[in-house]
């Protein structure tokens, strides 16, 4: 491979680092071209960049960054990275099914948010509420009390008819 060519890779993932909002460092050893196929199918539902980089040309990419000394001495054999755009959570979800299911990718290293993470926490990682989901549960919370007032409002409503009809019906009687 010529200079310019990893230059240009390594500019490449440069921008892809600064755009991300979380990065997994993974080894595909044994993963089949079908499977690779599926797993980029995954990825590109989520935005998810997923991207195959030699080690030397990724720590050159990662240099800039603060999480560069926790990163690279993971950086060992066959590494992907998937870059996670717009929910962090996505790329953890999608390698934790993927691995579940083949059980031959393995996560090294994830950083989220400058938040760097072992390759063991997966589990706990991809069992993290999604981003839609933390703020459908925020609003869901914010509406119940409004919701609970109107409903006592009605009730009250409701029974004061109730005891006019039945004064009504006691009178008429």
């Amino acid at each position: 491979m010529k200079r310019s060519e990893k230059e240009q890779i390594v500019a490449e993932v440069k921008d892809m680092i600064q755009r991300a909002k979380s990065m997994y460092f993974a080894d595909f050893t044994g993963i089949t071209v079908e499977q690779v196929t599926e797993l980029r199918r995954e990825f590109k539902k989520s935005n998810v960049d997923y991207r195959v980089v030699k080690n030397t040309l990724a720590r050159k990419a990662l240099e800039s960054t603060a999480t560069f000394d926790r990163i690279s001495p993971k950086l060992v054999g066959h590494t992907a990275i998937a870059f996670g755009y717009d929910d962090p959570i996505a790329p953890a979800k999608i390698i934790k099914k993927f691995s579940d299911k083949h059980d031959k990718l393995s996560l090294k290293v994830c950083v989220i948010e400058d938040q760097v993470f072992d390759g063991a926490q997966l589990r706990e990682i991809a069992m993290l509420p999604s981003r839609s989901e933390l703020i459908a549960g925020i609003l869901g919370s914010i509406q119940a009390p409004i919701s609970g007032v109107a409903g006592a409002i009605n009730a009250v409503i409701r029974d004061l008819v109730s005891v006019i009809d039945a004064i009504e019906k006691k009178k008429a009687a």
